[in-house]
C-alpha cells in the first residue's frame, strides 16, 4: 500500500506526458474528428468482410486495420468483450462501433484498462506472470520478433521481479500504469551500462521517436507558409551549400559541356566554307559537328570505368578537384550525350545531305568527284561501303548495348519478369556481355574514322587521335587485373550462412594485397562464370590478416554461389547459422576456387581525413562501415599497446626507447585523425543483427574511451508508442539495465524500434 501511495506520479512532468500520449492501439492519432473519418474506413471494411451483418472474431484484425497484426487484434476483441461479460465470436456493426469508440479513445486511462484487460484474462484485476508471458508472446508475434517469443518466459519474470519486489505472485494496474509512466528513468538509468562500451546503441529516443512524432496541424494556406519559411539570409545559406557541395560537378560538367561546343563550333565553321556545303547544304556541318562531339565522348567514356586510374587518383591531389565519387554518373551523363550525337550524326546523313548529294545536277557533283567518284552515287552504294557499313553496325551494337544497361532491363530478374524468351534479353548479365561489344564497336569506329568521306589527308582523320589513350589505358587496365587476379586467387578459409540468406566468406590475405577500410574488390567464381565479376565491400580491416565480404543472394551469381557452399559443403544438422572451417570441412571436398581483383577505391575509404565520423547504412550497404569499424577498433587496441608500452619504457633509463615509443604513438595519432564516430545501421528484420553481431560486442568491449556510438534501428517492428510494441520497449529497458544485453540483437548495446 505504501509503494501504492509513492507511485502515484506528477502527470505534468515531461516524460511522463510523452507516455500519456502512448499506448496506441490505432497507428495514427485518434483525435474525436479523425476518429469519426477513420470509422468510415472501418465500416467499409466491416461490410466487405461480414456475414449475414456479423463480423467474425478472426477477422477483427483485418477490419480495423491490423492487418498484420491478427493475433494481437484477438486479444483487444477478447478483452473488448470480457468488459460485456460475454464470450463473442461475432459481433454486429454496433457492437464494432462501441469497440472502435473504446480503442481510439484519446484517453490514456482508458487505453491502459484496455491493455490491462488484454493481459488480465481472468478478470481478477490481477496480472500472473503467465499472463505477462503470453502478452510478450503476442507483441512478439505482431512485430515479426521470433527470438522474442523463445525468450518470453524469461522476460515476463523480468517484468514481475521489477513490479513485484515483495513477491506477491501478480501485479495491479497501478504498478503497469508506473511501469509505462515511468518510462523515461528506466531508459536513462540503463544508458550507465552503455557508457563504457561508448554509449554504444543507446536508446537514442529522440531519433527514434521521429517517426511516431506527430505534426500540429497548421490552418496556413500552403503557399503562404511556404513564403514564411522562406528568408533571404536562409536562401543564401541554401545556395552557399550548394555551391560547397557542388562546385567540383559544375567545374567539371562546364568544361565538358565547352569542350564539346568548341569542337562542335570548329568542325562546323570549318565544312560551312567547304565545298561540299553548296550540294549538302547545313546538314553537312551539322552531321560533321555533332562527329567531333563523339570522337571526344567516345573517348571520355572510358575514363569514368578505369578503376585502377581512379583508385590511384584518390590518393592525390585530384580527389580535390575532381569528383571521383561520382565517375558513375559522368558515364552515363556521357552515355546519353554519346546517344545525341549519334541521332544528330547518323540522322543528318541518312536523312538529308546524303539525299540531296544523290540528287545534285552533274554540275553540282563536279566539285566531288574526287571523293565520291566520277559517277554520282547511290544510296546502296553510300550504305554498303565501308564507311556506311561500320556505321550501320556501330549503331546497331550500341543500340543494343544501351538498351540492355538502361535500368528497368538491367535489375529485370529481381524487379520485374519478362516473358520468355525477352527474359534472356535482360538482368545484368545480359548487361554485362553486352556492354563488351562496345569493344568492336571501338574497331569499327577506328576504320569507320579512317575512311571518312571528304577528308584525303592522313593527319585530317583525328577518330585515333582521341582514343588511342583511353583505349590503350582501359585495354591495359583490363590486361593488369587479368594477370592480377590469377595471382590473387584466394584460400577460403571460412563461411557462414547468416540470416536473412546472408553468406560470409573469409579468405585468405593473398601475398601484396593491400587495401583501405572502405574498398572493395570484385570476386569471380569459375566454377558458376569464368568471365562474371561482382562487386563486393571488404569487411575485415587492413590490419586483419585475412579478406572477409558479406554476400546477400539476390541475383542468380549470387543464389548460385550460395547454392555450391550449401549443397556441398554445410552440415545440414546446423539450422540456424551454417558455418564450416578447416576443421569441419569435409576432406575429400575442396571449396570452389575464388579470384580477387582489386582493391578499388571508395568514397568511404577517406573517413581517416575526418575528425568526427557519421556512418549511416542500411541493410546489407553497412558493410563498408563495419570494415571501418574494424580498423577503429585495432588503432585502439594499438593505442593502449602503445601506451602500456611507453608506461613500461618510462620506468627504465633507457631513453631511446622511450622516444621511438613516443615517436611511433604520435605518428600513429597523426595518421588517425578520429576521433569520434556514429554509425548508424537501420535494417528491416531482426535476423540482420547477426550479420555483424562479433565486431558490435566487440566495440562494446574494446571501447572504453567512448569513440565509438552504434545505433541499431529495426524499421520491422512498429514505434514506440504503438500497443503492440509497449511492453516490447519497456522489457528492452529492464534487460539492458539489468544485464546489458540487447533482447534484439544479442549484442551489448540497445537499438531502437521504428516502423517505415
Amino acid at each position: 500500500e505504501r509503494r501504492r501511495v509513492q507511485a502515484r506520479l506528477d502527470r505534468s512532468l515531461s516524460g511522463a506526458r510523452r507516455a500519456l500520449k502512448g499506448l496506441r492501439f490505432i497507428s495514427r492519432a485518434t483525435g474525436s474528428t479523425e476518429a469519426t473519418a477513420l470509422w468510415g474506413a472501418v465500416e467499409e471494411r466491416f461490410d466487405a468482410l461480414s456475414r449475414d451483418g456479423l463480423l467474425a472474431r478472426d477477422d477483427f484484425g483485418d477490419c480495423i486495420g491490423m492487418v498484420d497484426s491478427k493475433e494481437f487484434a484477438v486479444g483487444i476483441f477478447d478483452a473488448l468483450a470480457r468488459r460485456r461479460r460475454q464470450n463473442l465470436q461475432r459481433v454486429t456493426k454496433e457492437e464494432l462501433r462501441d469497440f472502435w469508440l473504446q480503442i481510439s479513445d484519446q484517453s490514456f486511462d482508458a487505453r491502459l484498462q484496455i491493455f490491462f484487460d488484454m493481459v488480465d484474462t481472468n478478470v481478477d484485476g490481477r496480472i500472473t506472470r503467465e499472463e505477462v508471458q503470453e502478452l510478450i508472446v503476442l507483441s512478439a508475434s505482431a512485430n515479426k520478433l521470433s527470438k522474442l517469443k523463445e525468450q518470453a518466459e524469461e522476460y515476463a519474470l523480468l517484468i514481475m521481479e521489477e513490479l513485484d519486489p515483495e513477491g506477491l505472485g501478480y501485479i495491479e494496474l497501478w504498478q503497469l500504469e508506473a511501469l509505462l509512466l515511468q518510462r523515461d528513468a528506466y531508459m536513462s538509468y540503463s544508458r550507465p551500462l552503455s557508457s563504457g562500451s561508448g554509449s554504444a546503441a543507446q536508446w537514442s529516443q529522440d531519433i527514434g521517436d521521429g517517426g511516431a512524432q506527430e505534426k500540429p496541424a497548421t490552418t496556413a494556406a500552403p503557399g503562404r507558409g511556404r513564403w514564411q519559411r522562406w528568408s533571404p539570409r536562409r536562401a543564401a545559406g541554401r545556395a552557399r551549400v550548394a555551391a560547397e557541395e557542388n562546385w567540383r560537378r559544375a567545374w567539371v560538367l562546364a568544361l565538358w559541356v565547352a569542350a564539346m561546343a568548341a569542337l562542335f563550333a570548329w568542325r562546323f565553321a570549318q565544312y560551312r566554307r567547304s565545298v561540299a556545303f553548296e550540294v549538302m547544304g547545313y546538314c553537312l556541318p551539322t552531321a560533321k559537328g555533332a562527329a567531333e562531339t563523339l570522337k571526344l565522348n567516345m573517348a571520355l567514356v572510358l575514363l569514368p570505368v578505369c578503376r585502377i586510374t581512379l583508385t590511384r587518383l584518390r590518393s592525390s591531389w585530384a580527389r580535390f578537384l575532381v569528383p571521383l565519387d561520382d565517375c558513375i554518373a559522368f558515364h552515363k551523363v556521357i552515355a546519353m550525350a554519346i546517344a545525341a550525337g549519334i541521332c544528330l550524326h547518323a540522322g543528318n546523313h541518312l536523312a538529308c545531305d546524303f539525299p540531296r548529294l544523290i540528287a545534285s545536277s552533274p554540275g553540282e557533283y563536279r566539285p566531288l568527284a574526287g571523293f565520291f567518284g566520277e559517277e554520282r552515287p547511290t544510296y546502296r552504294s553510300l550504305l554498303s561501303g565501308v564507311v556506311g557499313v561500320t556505321g550501320v553496325v556501330m549503331v546497331v551494337l550500341m543500340a543494343v548495348s544501351f538498351t540492355l544497361a538502361a535500368r528497368p532491363l538491367r535489375r529485370a530478374p529481381t524487379r520485374t519478369r519478362l516473358p520468355s524468351p525477352l527474359g534472356h534479353l535482360a538482368g545484368f548479365n545480359a548487361f554485362w556481355y553486352s556492354h563488351h561489344l562496345l569493344v568492336v564497336v571501338y574497331l569499327l569506329l577506328l576504320v569507320h574514322g579512317w575512311f571518312i568521306f571528304l577528308v584525303t589527308k592522313w593527319y585530317q582523320r583525328t577518330t585515333w587521335m582521341y582514343i588511342a589513350v583511353p583505349f590503350a589505358l582501359h585495354v591495359g587496365e583490363r590486361t593488369l587485373r587479368a594477370l592480377r587476379s590469377k595471382a590473387y586467387a584466394a584460400k577460403i578459409l571460412k563461411v557462414c550462412l547468416l540470416p536473412g540468406n546472408v553468406l560470409t566468406i573469409t579468405m585468405s590475405k593473398p601475398y601484396g594485397f593491400r587495401y583501405r577500410s572502405g574498398q572493395y574488390v570484385f570476386l569471380q567464381c569459375p566454377t558458376i562464370s569464368p568471365f562474371e565479376w561482382h562487386p563486393f565491400s571488404i569487411t575485415s580491416a587492413p590490419g586483419d590478416d585475412y579478406i572477409s565480404v558479406h554476400i546477400q543472394t539476390r541475383g542468380d551469381w549470387t543464389q548460385e554461389l550460395k547454392h555450391i557452399f550449401v549443397e556441398n559443403y554445410f552440415s545440414p544438422c546446423l539450422p540456424s547459422r551454417a558455418s564450416f572451417g578447416e576443421l569441419g570441412m569435409p576432406e575429400q571436398k575442396s571449396p570452389p576456387r575464388l579470384l580477387v581483383d582489386g582493391p578499388y577505391g571508395a568514397p568511404a575509404q577517406d573517413f581517416r581525413n575526418y575528425d568526427v565520423l557519421l556512418l549511416v547504412g542500411l541493410g546489407i550497404g553497412a558493410t563498408p562501415f563495419i570494415s571501418i569499424l574494424r580498423d577503429l577498433l585495432n588503432n585502439i587496441k594499438l593505442a593502449d599497446e602503445l601506451m602500456d608500452l611507453s608506461m613500461e619504457t618510462s620506468r627504465s633509463e633507457d631513453s631511446s626507447n622511450t622516444f621511438s615509443v613516443s615517436t611511433a604513438s604520435s605518428n600513429k595519432r597523426r595518421a588517425y585523425r578520429t576521433s569520434r564516430a556514429h554509425f548508424y545501421w537501420v535494417t528491416r528484420e531482426p535476423g540482420s543483427f547477426e550479420w555483424f553481431k562479433s565486431v558490435m560486442d566487440e566495440v562494446a568491449e574494446m571501447d572504453k574511451k567512448g569513440v565509438i556510438e552504434l545505433h541499431n534501428y529495426l524499421t520491422s517492428v512498429y514505434e514506440e508508442r504503438d500497443a503492440r510494441t509497449t511492453l516490447l520497449s519497456m522489457v528492452q529497458a529492464l534487460n539492458h539495465a539489468k544485464n546489458g544485453i540487447d533482447i534484439v540483437s544479442g549484442t551489448r548495446g540497445q537499438d531502437t524500434f521504428c516502423k517505415t
